[in-house]
Protein backbone atom coordinates (compact mmCIF):
# COMPACT_ATOMS: atom_id res chain seq x y z
CA UNK A 1 0.00 0.00 0.00
CA UNK A 2 1.58 3.72 -0.81
CA UNK A 3 1.66 5.95 1.86
CA UNK A 4 -0.35 9.50 1.84
CA UNK A 5 1.96 12.37 1.35
CA UNK A 6 1.62 14.40 4.51
CA UNK A 7 1.62 18.02 3.19
CA UNK A 8 2.75 21.16 5.82
CA UNK A 9 -0.76 22.51 6.62
CA UNK A 10 1.58 24.76 9.14
CA UNK A 11 2.35 27.59 6.70
CA UNK A 12 -1.68 28.54 6.72
CA UNK A 13 -1.64 29.27 9.98
CA UNK A 14 1.76 31.67 9.26
CA UNK A 15 -0.09 33.08 6.14
CA UNK A 16 -3.47 33.63 8.22
CA UNK A 17 -1.79 35.77 11.01
CA UNK A 18 0.38 38.01 8.71
CA UNK A 19 -2.61 38.54 5.71
CA UNK A 20 -6.47 39.20 6.41
CA UNK A 21 -9.19 37.70 4.27
CA UNK A 22 -7.68 34.66 3.23
CA UNK A 23 -10.21 31.62 2.72
CA UNK A 24 -9.03 28.03 3.13
CA UNK A 25 -10.70 25.58 1.20
CA UNK A 26 -10.55 21.97 1.28
CA UNK A 27 -9.32 18.98 -1.55
CA UNK A 28 -9.89 15.90 -2.16
CA UNK A 29 -5.87 15.90 -2.82
CA UNK A 30 -5.56 17.28 0.76
CA UNK A 31 -3.15 19.94 -0.54
CA UNK A 32 -3.26 23.24 1.24
CA UNK A 33 -5.31 25.51 -1.07
CA UNK A 34 -5.75 29.30 -0.26
CA UNK A 35 -7.86 32.13 -1.76
CA UNK A 36 -6.39 35.65 -1.87
CA UNK A 37 -7.31 38.87 -2.29
CA UNK A 38 -6.26 40.14 -6.21
CA UNK A 39 -4.47 43.34 -4.05
CA UNK A 40 -2.45 41.11 -1.95
CA UNK A 41 -1.82 38.46 -4.45
CA UNK A 42 1.93 39.20 -4.76
CA UNK A 43 2.69 39.94 -1.30
CA UNK A 44 1.30 36.85 -0.55
CA UNK A 45 3.43 34.97 -2.93
CA UNK A 46 6.52 37.19 -2.32
CA UNK A 47 6.42 35.82 1.25
CA UNK A 48 6.14 32.31 0.15
CA UNK A 49 9.26 32.66 -1.64
CA UNK A 50 11.00 34.14 1.33
CA UNK A 51 9.72 31.76 4.19
CA UNK A 52 11.67 29.90 6.03
CA UNK A 53 12.02 27.06 4.22
CA UNK A 54 10.63 29.10 1.07
CA UNK A 55 8.80 27.97 -1.79
CA UNK A 56 11.36 28.33 -4.27
CA UNK A 57 9.35 26.70 -7.14
CA UNK A 58 6.32 27.69 -9.08
CA UNK A 59 5.45 24.32 -10.56
CA UNK A 60 2.35 25.60 -12.51
CA UNK A 61 0.26 28.27 -12.69
CA UNK A 62 -3.03 28.48 -14.84
CA UNK A 63 -6.76 29.62 -14.71
CA UNK A 64 -10.37 27.80 -14.42
CA UNK A 65 -13.48 29.16 -16.12
CA UNK A 66 -15.80 29.30 -13.07
CA UNK A 67 -19.48 30.46 -14.80
CA UNK A 68 -20.69 27.11 -15.54
CA UNK A 69 -19.81 25.55 -12.45
CA UNK A 70 -23.01 24.50 -10.09
CA UNK A 71 -20.93 23.04 -7.04
CA UNK A 72 -19.69 25.48 -5.35
CA UNK A 73 -20.45 25.25 -1.92
CA UNK A 74 -17.93 27.68 0.49
CA UNK A 75 -15.89 29.09 -2.43
CA UNK A 76 -15.50 32.81 -3.20
CA UNK A 77 -17.71 34.16 -6.16
CA UNK A 78 -15.71 33.92 -9.19
CA UNK A 79 -15.70 34.16 -12.94
CA UNK A 80 -12.60 33.19 -13.79
CA UNK A 81 -10.06 31.67 -10.70
CA UNK A 82 -6.10 31.78 -11.31
CA UNK A 83 -4.05 29.42 -9.10
CA UNK A 84 -0.50 29.07 -8.36
CA UNK A 85 0.98 26.10 -7.43
CA UNK A 86 3.75 26.12 -5.61
CA UNK A 87 6.79 23.67 -4.00
CA UNK A 88 8.93 23.66 -1.13
CA UNK A 89 11.73 21.16 -1.28
CA UNK A 90 12.91 21.87 2.23
CA UNK A 91 9.30 21.38 3.53
CA UNK A 92 8.44 18.14 0.95
CA UNK A 93 5.53 20.31 1.00
CA UNK A 94 2.84 22.47 -2.02
CA UNK A 95 0.31 24.72 -1.66
CA UNK A 96 -2.44 26.46 -4.06
CA UNK A 97 -2.97 30.08 -4.17
CA UNK A 98 -6.19 31.09 -5.76
CA UNK A 99 -7.48 34.60 -6.76
CA UNK A 100 -10.99 35.14 -7.67
CA UNK A 101 -11.68 37.34 -10.99
CA UNK A 102 -14.95 39.20 -12.45
CA UNK A 103 -15.85 38.95 -15.67
CA UNK A 104 -15.12 42.95 -16.04
CA UNK A 105 -12.08 42.99 -14.66
CA UNK A 106 -9.56 40.00 -15.23
CA UNK A 107 -6.50 42.16 -14.57
CA UNK A 108 -3.89 40.81 -12.56
CA UNK A 109 -0.41 41.62 -11.73
CA UNK A 110 2.16 39.35 -13.01
CA UNK A 111 4.47 37.18 -11.03
CA UNK A 112 7.24 37.26 -13.17
CA UNK A 113 8.98 39.21 -10.89
CA UNK A 114 8.95 36.73 -8.78
CA UNK A 115 9.94 33.51 -10.78
CA UNK A 116 10.69 33.89 -13.60
CA UNK A 117 9.05 30.94 -15.59
CA UNK A 118 5.76 32.14 -14.32
CA UNK A 119 6.46 34.10 -17.92
CA UNK A 120 5.35 31.11 -20.15
CA UNK A 121 2.52 29.93 -17.81
CA UNK A 122 1.09 33.94 -17.87
CA UNK A 123 1.26 33.91 -21.46
CA UNK A 124 -1.07 30.44 -22.22
CA UNK A 125 -3.25 31.99 -19.52
CA UNK A 126 -3.80 34.98 -21.71
CA UNK A 127 -3.84 32.52 -25.02
CA UNK A 128 -6.49 30.20 -23.38
CA UNK A 129 -8.59 32.57 -20.79
CA UNK A 130 -8.01 36.10 -22.09
CA UNK A 131 -6.87 37.28 -18.61
CA UNK A 132 -4.43 39.62 -18.64
CA UNK A 133 -0.90 39.87 -16.46
CA UNK A 134 -0.46 43.72 -15.94
CA UNK A 135 3.43 44.61 -16.77
CA UNK A 136 4.33 41.07 -18.08
CA UNK A 137 7.21 41.49 -20.61
CA UNK A 138 5.56 40.71 -23.33
CA UNK A 139 2.34 39.07 -23.36
CA UNK A 140 1.48 37.69 -26.46
CA UNK A 141 -0.19 34.22 -27.62
CA UNK A 142 2.03 31.38 -27.17
CA UNK A 143 0.42 28.02 -28.57
CA UNK A 144 -1.89 29.38 -30.99
CA UNK A 145 -1.13 31.59 -33.98
CA UNK A 146 -1.25 34.97 -32.99
CA UNK A 147 -3.98 36.08 -35.64
CA UNK A 148 -6.20 33.85 -33.55
CA UNK A 149 -9.78 34.79 -32.17
CA UNK A 150 -10.75 34.18 -28.59
CA UNK A 151 -10.02 32.03 -26.10
CA UNK A 152 -10.72 28.37 -26.27
CA UNK A 153 -10.41 27.10 -22.68
CA UNK A 154 -13.74 29.66 -21.51
CA UNK A 155 -16.89 27.47 -21.38
CA UNK A 156 -18.43 29.30 -24.39
CA UNK A 157 -15.84 28.38 -26.74
CA UNK A 158 -16.39 25.28 -28.97
CA UNK A 159 -14.79 22.28 -28.11
CA UNK A 160 -16.01 19.69 -31.41
CA UNK A 161 -15.18 20.53 -34.57
CA UNK A 162 -19.20 19.45 -35.27
CA UNK A 163 -20.28 22.75 -33.60
CA UNK A 164 -17.81 24.87 -36.27
CA UNK A 165 -17.89 25.92 -40.09
CA UNK A 166 -16.20 23.92 -41.91
CA UNK A 167 -12.68 24.12 -42.23
CA UNK A 168 -10.80 25.63 -45.27
CA UNK A 169 -7.25 26.34 -46.20
CA UNK A 170 -7.36 28.20 -49.95
CA UNK A 171 -4.64 29.65 -51.63
CA UNK A 172 -5.02 33.47 -49.86
CA UNK A 173 -5.36 32.02 -46.02
CA UNK A 174 -2.10 29.68 -46.53
CA UNK A 175 -0.24 32.89 -47.32
CA UNK A 176 -1.87 34.62 -44.65
CA UNK A 177 -0.87 32.07 -42.48
CA UNK A 178 2.63 31.95 -43.57
CA UNK A 179 3.08 35.75 -43.45
CA UNK A 180 2.19 35.51 -39.79
CA UNK A 181 4.94 33.24 -39.19
CA UNK A 182 7.34 35.58 -40.05
CA UNK A 183 9.66 36.87 -37.06
CA UNK A 184 10.09 40.33 -36.30
CA UNK A 185 13.21 40.76 -34.49
CA UNK A 186 11.59 44.73 -32.93
CA UNK A 187 8.61 42.87 -31.37
CA UNK A 188 10.90 40.78 -28.73
CA UNK A 189 13.40 43.52 -28.08
CA UNK A 190 16.45 42.52 -30.62
CA UNK A 191 18.04 45.03 -32.61
CA UNK A 192 19.07 44.15 -35.65
CA UNK A 193 22.70 45.50 -35.58
CA UNK A 194 24.89 46.72 -33.16
CA UNK A 195 27.90 49.25 -32.84
CA UNK A 196 30.15 46.88 -34.50
CA UNK A 197 28.19 44.52 -36.38
CA UNK A 198 25.06 42.90 -37.68
CA UNK A 199 23.27 40.49 -36.37
CA UNK A 200 22.06 37.51 -38.53
CA UNK A 201 18.65 36.11 -37.51
CA UNK A 202 18.32 32.18 -37.93
CA UNK A 203 15.37 29.98 -38.15
CA UNK A 204 16.21 26.51 -36.03
CA UNK A 205 13.05 24.61 -37.30
CA UNK A 206 10.07 23.74 -36.52
CA UNK A 207 11.25 20.93 -38.97
CA UNK A 208 14.62 20.61 -38.24
CA UNK A 209 16.07 16.92 -36.92
CA UNK A 210 17.82 17.89 -34.39
CA UNK A 211 14.50 20.45 -33.01
CA UNK A 212 12.96 16.82 -32.02
CA UNK A 213 9.61 17.22 -33.43
CA UNK A 214 7.50 20.50 -34.28
CA UNK A 215 9.27 23.10 -32.28
CA UNK A 216 11.03 26.65 -33.96
CA UNK A 217 13.66 28.50 -31.93
CA UNK A 218 15.22 31.88 -33.73
CA UNK A 219 18.27 32.96 -32.93
CA UNK A 220 19.80 36.42 -32.76
CA UNK A 221 23.72 35.32 -34.09
CA UNK A 222 26.87 37.62 -34.14
CA UNK A 223 28.83 35.38 -36.21
CA UNK A 224 28.18 31.63 -34.63
CA UNK A 225 27.54 32.99 -31.30
CA UNK A 226 23.98 32.91 -29.95
CA UNK A 227 23.22 36.26 -28.51
CA UNK A 228 19.89 35.68 -28.23
CA UNK A 229 17.07 33.15 -28.85
CA UNK A 230 13.33 32.96 -29.02
CA UNK A 231 12.04 29.01 -28.38
CA UNK A 232 8.84 29.61 -30.50
CA UNK A 233 6.01 26.42 -29.44
CA UNK A 234 2.41 25.72 -30.09
CA UNK A 235 3.24 23.78 -33.61
CA UNK A 236 1.90 20.58 -31.75
CA UNK A 237 -0.76 21.76 -29.91
CA UNK A 238 -4.28 19.44 -29.95
CA UNK A 239 -6.19 21.13 -27.35
CA UNK A 240 -6.12 18.65 -25.17
CA UNK A 241 -7.43 20.29 -21.42
CA UNK A 242 -10.38 21.02 -23.75
CA UNK A 243 -10.94 17.25 -24.88
CA UNK A 244 -11.10 16.43 -21.05
CA UNK A 245 -14.26 18.51 -20.99
CA UNK A 246 -15.64 16.60 -23.76
CA UNK A 247 -14.66 13.12 -23.00
CA UNK A 248 -15.89 10.83 -19.92
CA UNK A 249 -13.94 10.27 -17.06
CA UNK A 250 -12.98 6.97 -18.85
CA UNK A 251 -12.25 7.59 -22.16
CA UNK A 252 -10.21 10.22 -21.73
CA UNK A 253 -7.31 8.12 -20.87
CA UNK A 254 -6.36 7.35 -24.20
CA UNK A 255 -6.09 10.66 -25.07
CA UNK A 256 -3.24 11.22 -22.17
CA UNK A 257 -0.96 8.77 -23.54
CA UNK A 258 -0.24 11.05 -26.44
CA UNK A 259 0.71 13.98 -24.36
CA UNK A 260 4.20 12.76 -24.02
CA UNK A 261 4.04 9.76 -26.34
CA UNK A 262 7.62 8.04 -25.31
CA UNK A 263 6.06 7.94 -21.76
CA UNK A 264 3.47 5.11 -22.42
CA UNK A 265 1.19 4.60 -19.05
CA UNK A 266 3.35 6.86 -17.20
CA UNK A 267 1.16 9.62 -18.59
CA UNK A 268 -2.03 7.80 -17.63
CA UNK A 269 -1.28 7.48 -13.87
CA UNK A 270 -1.48 10.71 -12.58
CA UNK A 271 -4.71 11.07 -14.32
CA UNK A 272 -5.98 8.25 -13.15
CA UNK A 273 -4.90 8.61 -9.62
CA UNK A 274 -6.16 12.05 -9.22
CA UNK A 275 -9.58 10.48 -10.41
CA UNK A 276 -9.19 8.14 -7.67
CA UNK A 277 -8.07 10.05 -4.75
CA UNK A 278 -11.64 12.41 -5.93
CA UNK A 279 -13.49 8.99 -5.97
CA UNK A 280 -12.07 8.15 -2.82
CA UNK A 281 -11.29 4.36 -3.80
CA UNK A 282 -8.16 2.26 -2.99
CA UNK A 283 -6.43 0.18 -5.64
CA UNK A 284 -5.56 -3.40 -4.90
CA UNK A 285 -1.41 -4.19 -4.21
CA UNK A 286 -1.39 -6.15 -7.26
CA UNK A 287 -2.72 -3.56 -9.62
CA UNK A 288 -0.34 -1.08 -8.25
CA UNK A 289 2.87 -3.46 -8.79
CA UNK A 290 1.75 -3.90 -11.86
CA UNK A 291 1.12 -0.03 -12.75
CA UNK A 292 5.17 0.18 -11.14
CA UNK A 293 6.27 -2.42 -13.68
CA UNK A 294 4.87 -1.18 -16.55
CA UNK A 295 5.55 2.17 -15.74
CA UNK A 296 9.36 1.76 -15.24
CA UNK A 297 9.21 -0.51 -18.56
CA UNK A 298 8.30 2.69 -20.14
CA UNK A 299 11.10 4.70 -18.61
CA UNK A 300 13.33 2.52 -19.80
CA UNK A 301 12.33 2.81 -23.47
CA UNK A 302 12.06 6.11 -23.10
CA UNK A 303 15.78 6.17 -21.70
CA UNK A 304 17.07 4.17 -24.54
CA UNK A 305 15.22 6.31 -27.14
CA UNK A 306 17.05 9.81 -25.38
CA UNK A 307 20.60 8.19 -25.03
CA UNK A 308 20.80 7.11 -28.30
CA UNK A 309 19.28 10.65 -30.09
CA UNK A 310 21.65 12.03 -27.85
CA UNK A 311 24.77 10.65 -28.96
CA UNK A 312 23.02 11.00 -32.77
CA UNK A 313 23.08 14.72 -32.64
CA UNK A 314 26.91 14.90 -31.13
CA UNK A 315 27.85 13.10 -34.10
CA UNK A 316 27.90 9.45 -33.39
CA UNK A 317 25.46 7.80 -35.30
CA UNK A 318 25.47 3.48 -34.60
CA UNK A 319 24.65 3.50 -30.96
CA UNK A 320 20.92 4.91 -31.97
CA UNK A 321 20.39 1.68 -34.53
CA UNK A 322 21.38 -0.92 -31.19
CA UNK A 323 19.19 1.14 -28.48
CA UNK A 324 16.36 1.15 -30.73
CA UNK A 325 16.61 -3.15 -31.26
CA UNK A 326 16.61 -2.81 -27.12
CA UNK A 327 13.62 -0.72 -27.38
CA UNK A 328 11.76 -3.46 -29.42
CA UNK A 329 12.40 -6.40 -26.41
CA UNK A 330 11.05 -3.87 -23.65
CA UNK A 331 8.23 -3.34 -26.04
CA UNK A 332 7.79 -6.96 -26.80
CA UNK A 333 7.28 -7.43 -22.80
CA UNK A 334 4.64 -4.53 -23.12
CA UNK A 335 2.67 -5.39 -26.05
CA UNK A 336 3.02 -9.24 -24.34
CA UNK A 337 1.37 -7.60 -20.88
CA UNK A 338 -0.78 -5.23 -22.47
CA UNK A 339 -1.91 -5.45 -26.55
CA UNK A 340 0.03 -2.45 -27.22
CA UNK A 341 2.92 -1.24 -27.97
CA UNK A 342 3.70 2.84 -27.29
CA UNK A 343 0.05 4.01 -27.07
CA UNK A 344 -1.67 1.07 -24.31
CA UNK A 345 -4.08 2.62 -22.64
CA UNK A 346 -4.24 0.04 -20.36
CA UNK A 347 -4.39 1.69 -16.87
CA UNK A 348 -7.81 1.91 -15.21
CA UNK A 349 -9.39 3.97 -12.52
CA UNK A 350 -9.18 1.53 -9.99
CA UNK A 351 -6.70 -0.64 -11.36
CA UNK A 352 -5.71 -1.86 -14.83
CA UNK A 353 -7.58 -3.18 -18.10
CA UNK A 354 -6.50 -6.78 -17.53
CA UNK A 355 -4.15 -9.16 -15.05
CA UNK A 356 -0.97 -10.10 -16.34
CA UNK A 357 -0.97 -12.97 -19.41
CA UNK A 358 0.36 -16.48 -18.45
CA UNK A 359 4.20 -16.76 -19.13
CA UNK A 360 4.40 -12.65 -18.58
CA UNK A 361 7.65 -13.34 -15.94
CA UNK A 362 9.75 -15.54 -18.55
CA UNK A 363 9.38 -12.45 -20.98
CA UNK A 364 10.36 -10.02 -17.94
CA UNK A 365 13.22 -12.44 -17.07
CA UNK A 366 14.56 -12.39 -20.27
CA UNK A 367 14.61 -8.64 -21.00
CA UNK A 368 16.65 -8.50 -17.22
CA UNK A 369 18.94 -10.65 -18.62
CA UNK A 370 19.81 -9.26 -21.23
CA UNK A 371 19.78 -5.58 -20.93
CA UNK A 372 22.58 -4.68 -18.10
CA UNK A 373 25.14 -5.77 -20.47
CA UNK A 374 24.23 -4.01 -23.44
CA UNK A 375 23.93 -0.48 -21.30
CA UNK A 376 27.85 -1.14 -19.96
CA UNK A 377 28.73 -1.78 -23.59
CA UNK A 378 26.99 1.20 -24.96
CA UNK A 379 28.66 3.63 -21.67
CA UNK A 380 31.89 1.79 -22.81
CA UNK A 381 31.84 2.50 -26.51
CA UNK A 382 30.15 6.34 -25.99
CA UNK A 383 30.27 7.97 -22.59
CA UNK A 384 33.67 7.66 -22.50
CA UNK A 385 34.51 8.69 -26.53
CA UNK A 386 36.94 12.08 -26.12
CA UNK A 387 34.74 13.55 -28.78
CA UNK A 388 31.44 12.99 -26.86
CA UNK A 389 32.70 14.18 -23.52
CA UNK A 390 34.57 17.45 -25.94
CA UNK A 391 31.40 18.12 -27.19
CA UNK A 392 28.91 17.80 -24.08
CA UNK A 393 30.87 18.37 -20.77
CA UNK A 394 30.96 22.04 -19.42
CA UNK A 395 27.91 22.74 -22.39
CA UNK A 396 24.83 24.01 -21.15
CA UNK A 397 25.79 24.34 -18.07
CA UNK A 398 23.14 25.07 -14.94
CA UNK A 399 23.28 25.19 -11.43
CA UNK A 400 20.30 23.89 -8.73
CA UNK A 401 19.33 27.76 -7.86
CA UNK A 402 18.73 28.40 -11.77
CA UNK A 403 16.82 25.17 -12.56
CA UNK A 404 14.47 25.54 -8.93
CA UNK A 405 13.78 29.24 -10.29
CA UNK A 406 12.91 27.87 -14.16
CA UNK A 407 10.65 24.96 -12.58
CA UNK A 408 13.17 22.04 -13.76
CA UNK A 409 12.46 18.90 -12.67
CA UNK A 410 13.15 15.63 -13.45
CA UNK A 411 17.03 14.39 -14.53
CA UNK A 412 17.66 18.04 -15.39
CA UNK A 413 17.39 18.89 -11.64
CA UNK A 414 19.20 16.22 -10.65
CA UNK A 415 22.14 16.62 -12.61
CA UNK A 416 22.66 20.34 -10.37
CA UNK A 417 23.11 18.01 -7.24
CA UNK A 418 19.30 18.20 -5.92
CA UNK A 419 18.69 14.58 -4.97
CA UNK A 420 14.78 15.11 -5.03
CA UNK A 421 12.28 12.11 -6.79
CA UNK A 422 8.50 11.97 -6.25
CA UNK A 423 9.59 8.13 -5.85
CA UNK A 424 11.48 8.33 -3.08
CA UNK A 425 10.07 12.02 -1.45
CA UNK A 426 6.42 11.33 -1.84
CA UNK A 427 6.22 7.62 -2.46
CA UNK A 428 2.99 6.05 -4.33
CA UNK A 429 1.79 3.37 -5.78
CA UNK A 430 3.96 0.81 -3.11
CA UNK A 431 7.77 2.55 -4.17
CA UNK A 432 8.51 2.69 -0.19
CA UNK A 433 8.70 -0.51 -0.17
CA UNK A 434 11.24 -0.29 -3.39
CA UNK A 435 15.24 -0.39 -3.47
CA UNK A 436 16.66 1.71 -5.56
CA UNK A 437 18.84 4.46 -5.68
CA UNK A 438 18.16 8.22 -6.63
CA UNK A 439 21.29 9.34 -9.29
CA UNK A 440 21.88 12.61 -8.66
CA UNK A 441 25.05 14.56 -10.55
CA UNK A 442 26.60 17.59 -10.02
CA UNK A 443 28.14 19.91 -12.58
CA UNK A 444 24.56 20.62 -14.30
CA UNK A 445 25.82 19.93 -17.96
CA UNK A 446 24.98 18.32 -20.98
CA UNK A 447 27.22 15.27 -20.24
CA UNK A 448 25.83 14.79 -16.50
CA UNK A 449 21.76 14.66 -17.60
CA UNK A 450 23.25 12.11 -19.55
CA UNK A 451 24.70 9.97 -17.45
CA UNK A 452 21.60 10.51 -14.92
CA UNK A 453 19.30 9.61 -17.29
CA UNK A 454 21.41 6.25 -18.18
CA UNK A 455 21.72 5.33 -14.67
CA UNK A 456 17.45 5.68 -14.27
CA UNK A 457 17.38 2.77 -16.86
CA UNK A 458 20.05 0.70 -14.25
CA UNK A 459 17.61 1.35 -11.31
CA UNK A 460 14.56 1.05 -13.16
CA UNK A 461 15.70 -2.70 -14.33
CA UNK A 462 16.35 -2.88 -10.12
CA UNK A 463 12.64 -2.00 -9.77
CA UNK A 464 11.26 -4.42 -12.40
CA UNK A 465 13.48 -6.93 -11.16
CA UNK A 466 11.69 -6.44 -7.54
CA UNK A 467 8.08 -6.48 -9.15
CA UNK A 468 8.77 -9.79 -10.83
CA UNK A 469 9.97 -11.41 -7.36
CA UNK A 470 7.59 -10.11 -5.23
CA UNK A 471 4.10 -9.68 -7.31
CA UNK A 472 1.63 -9.80 -4.72
CA UNK A 473 -1.72 -12.02 -5.20
CA UNK A 474 -5.40 -10.84 -5.58
CA UNK A 475 -7.37 -8.69 -7.85
CA UNK A 476 -6.07 -6.20 -10.44
CA UNK A 477 -8.68 -4.05 -10.20
CA UNK A 478 -10.95 -2.52 -7.33
CA UNK A 479 -14.43 -3.31 -6.99
CA UNK A 480 -15.67 -0.26 -6.53
CA UNK A 481 -18.54 1.13 -8.48
CA UNK A 482 -17.36 4.30 -10.23
CA UNK A 483 -13.91 2.02 -10.84
CA UNK A 484 -13.13 0.03 -14.04
CA UNK A 485 -16.75 -1.34 -15.26
CA UNK A 486 -17.53 -4.72 -13.51
CA UNK A 487 -16.51 -8.41 -15.43
CA UNK A 488 -18.99 -8.71 -18.42
CA UNK A 489 -19.63 -12.51 -17.09
CA UNK A 490 -21.11 -11.59 -13.90
CA UNK A 491 -23.20 -9.12 -15.02
CA UNK A 492 -25.33 -11.94 -16.29
CA UNK A 493 -25.77 -13.00 -12.66
CA UNK A 494 -27.98 -9.95 -11.28
CA UNK A 495 -29.16 -6.93 -12.61
CA UNK A 496 -27.40 -4.26 -10.43
CA UNK A 497 -23.93 -5.52 -11.80
CA UNK A 498 -25.90 -5.36 -15.16
CA UNK A 499 -27.10 -1.53 -14.98
CA UNK A 500 -23.89 -0.30 -13.42
CA UNK A 501 -21.74 -2.27 -16.19
CA UNK A 502 -23.94 -0.01 -18.80
CA UNK A 503 -23.86 2.68 -17.47
CA UNK A 504 -20.28 2.79 -16.74
CA UNK A 505 -19.72 1.68 -20.60
CA UNK A 506 -22.29 3.83 -22.46
CA UNK A 507 -22.59 7.03 -20.18
CA UNK A 508 -19.59 7.01 -17.86
CA UNK A 509 -19.41 7.18 -13.95
CA UNK A 510 -20.33 10.16 -12.21
CA UNK A 511 -17.87 11.55 -9.61
CA UNK A 512 -18.27 13.37 -6.83
CA UNK A 513 -18.05 17.20 -6.95
CA UNK A 514 -14.66 18.91 -5.98
CA UNK A 515 -11.09 19.18 -6.87
CA UNK A 516 -8.06 16.96 -6.54
CA UNK A 517 -4.53 16.61 -8.10
CA UNK A 518 -1.74 14.20 -8.29
CA UNK A 519 1.72 14.10 -9.64
CA UNK A 520 4.41 11.54 -10.70
CA UNK A 521 8.02 11.20 -11.24
CA UNK A 522 7.19 10.53 -14.92
CA UNK A 523 9.66 9.91 -17.28
CA UNK A 524 10.68 13.72 -17.99
CA UNK A 525 10.54 15.12 -15.09
CA UNK A 526 7.05 15.67 -12.50
CA UNK A 527 3.97 15.69 -14.42
CA UNK A 528 0.91 16.79 -12.34
CA UNK A 529 -3.01 17.06 -13.56
CA UNK A 530 -5.48 18.74 -11.40
CA UNK A 531 -8.73 17.90 -11.98
CA UNK A 532 -12.22 19.76 -10.88
CA UNK A 533 -15.18 17.93 -10.82
CA UNK A 534 -18.91 19.22 -11.30
CA UNK A 535 -20.13 15.84 -10.11
CA UNK A 536 -20.82 15.04 -13.49
CA UNK A 537 -19.84 12.06 -16.06
CA UNK A 538 -16.99 14.62 -17.37
CA UNK A 539 -14.12 16.82 -16.26
CA UNK A 540 -15.37 20.30 -15.73
CA UNK A 541 -11.54 21.06 -16.02
CA UNK A 542 -8.36 19.15 -16.53
CA UNK A 543 -5.04 20.92 -16.04
CA UNK A 544 -1.99 18.89 -16.94
CA UNK A 545 1.15 20.79 -16.15
CA UNK A 546 4.29 18.86 -18.35
CA UNK A 547 7.97 19.01 -17.33
CA UNK A 548 9.49 20.04 -20.77
CA UNK A 549 7.09 22.81 -21.27
CA UNK A 550 9.17 24.23 -18.38
CA UNK A 551 12.27 22.94 -20.02
CA UNK A 552 11.70 25.02 -22.77
CA UNK A 553 11.43 28.28 -21.53
CA UNK A 554 14.65 27.90 -19.64
CA UNK A 555 16.20 27.90 -22.69
CA UNK A 556 17.46 31.78 -23.39
CA UNK A 557 18.63 31.95 -19.80
CA UNK A 558 21.21 28.84 -20.60
CA UNK A 559 22.28 29.19 -24.06
CA UNK A 560 22.66 32.88 -24.40
CA UNK A 561 26.21 33.38 -25.36
CA UNK A 562 27.02 30.06 -26.49
CA UNK A 563 27.41 28.59 -29.83
CA UNK A 564 24.84 27.50 -32.47
CA UNK A 565 26.29 23.37 -31.79
CA UNK A 566 26.09 23.86 -28.57
CA UNK A 567 22.63 24.85 -28.80
CA UNK A 568 22.35 21.85 -30.70
CA UNK A 569 23.46 19.83 -27.72
CA UNK A 570 21.59 21.42 -25.20
CA UNK A 571 18.15 20.58 -26.66
CA UNK A 572 19.46 16.96 -26.95
CA UNK A 573 20.08 16.71 -23.83
CA UNK A 574 16.78 17.97 -22.43
CA UNK A 575 14.61 14.95 -23.45
CA UNK A 576 12.02 16.95 -25.21
CA UNK A 577 8.74 15.68 -26.66
CA UNK A 578 6.90 18.56 -28.30
CA UNK A 579 3.44 17.01 -27.41
CA UNK A 580 4.33 16.94 -23.83
CA UNK A 581 5.00 20.95 -24.29
CA UNK A 582 2.05 22.11 -26.27
CA UNK A 583 -0.69 19.13 -25.20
Amino acid sequence: MSIDHIHDFEILNELNAKFSNLIIQETADKLPTVWVDKAQLLDVLMYLRKATKPYVMLLDLSAIDERLRKYRHGLPNSDFTVFYHLMSLERNSDIRVKVALQEGDLNIPTATCIWPNANWYEREVWDMFGIVFDNHPHLTRILLPKYWEGHPLRKEYASRATEVPPYYLDKGKQMFEQENLRFIPEDWGMKRSGRDEDFMFLNLGPNHPSAHGAFRVVLQLDGEEVVDCIPDIGYHHRGAEKIAERQTWHSFIPYTDRIDYLGGVMNELPYIMAVEKLAGITVPDRANTIRIMMSEFFRITNNLLYWGTFIQDAGGMTPVFYMFADRQKAYDVIEAVTGYRMHPAWFRIGGTAMDLPNGWQRLVREFLDWMPKRIDEYFKAAMKNKVLQLRTQQVAQYDAKQALAWGVTGAGLRATGIDYDLRKARPYLGYENFEFEVPIAYNGDAYDRCLVKIEEIRQSLRIIKQCLDNMPAGAYKADHPLAVPPPKDRTLNDIETLINHFISVSWGPVMPAGESSFMVEAVKGITNYYITSDKSTMSYRTRIRTPTFAHLQQMPSVINGSLVSDLIIYLASIDVVMADVDR
